[in-house]
């Protein structure tokens, strides 16, 4: 396992969050910092992720950076010179996953079924996105999977939230967990950064409990 995925476990939640605006991506980083998660997965489908990166990475630069929703081996590209260290993706993309294996470039591919898991082992991953993870089954079908893939663990992302991220947690195929409910879109958009960093705290402090 490479440093980049080792730092997301001892981080244990990873916000993810959308940026439509990039004049709010240091204030941003600020709360998350603060808080406690030292982490950002910026969201690639607005206009302004781009350059969110580019400021989170240059005013944090002990803050572990990366672009989600990422498609294309262009935007890899664009992230990375944004000064993204991670890239995630939805879904199984087999030239996108290749391309950042070839640059050296961490990368967390979303995977459901147990063919696209066989597909991420066969190009060399240990750790794989599951998403959408509560409407795809949960903590349950992770479980279910992880048996004949030993070598597996795994990302969960989508329908965390803080109800349900501490029994994700407890399970030691769980690398880490994606979530934005401490970082939701009309709290950013609203400036509320105060409340982001206190739910963030919340958050860093279930890691705490969880996992010591």
């Amino acid at each position: 396992m490479n440093a980049v995925l080792e730092k997301f476990e001892k981080i244990g939640i990873i916000p993810v969050v959308v940026l439509d605006d990039a004049k709010d991506a240091k204030k941003l980083g600020e709360a998350l910092m603060k808080g406690g998660l030292p982490a950002a997965e910026v969201t690639f489908r607005t206009e302004a992720a781009e350059e969110s990166i580019r400021i989170m990475s240059e005013n944090f630069p002990d803050m572990l950076v990366g672009a989600g929703t990422v498609l294309t081996t262009e935007q890899v590209d664009r992230a990375v010179n944004a000064g993204a260290k991670f890239i995630v993706s939805p879904g199984f993309n087999p030239k996108v996953v290749k391309y950042c294996i070839e640059k050296n470039i961490p990368v967390t591919p979303g995977t459901q079924t147990p063919s696209e898991m066989e597909q991420a082992i066969e190009m060399g991953l240990d750790v794989v996105k599951f998403f959408p993870a509560e409407p795809a089954g949960g903590l349950k079908m992770i479980k279910a999977v992880s048996a004949p893939y030993t070598m597996l663990k795994f990302m969960p992302t989508g329908g965390i939230s803080a109800d349900n991220v501490r029994e994700y947690l407890k399970f030691n195929k769980i690398l880490a967990c994606g979530g934005s409910w401490m970082v939701k879109k009309d709290m950013i958009v609203n400036g509320e950064f105060d409340k982001i960093e206190e739910l963030v705290a919340q958050a860093a402090a279930i890691v705490k409990e969880v996992r010591g």
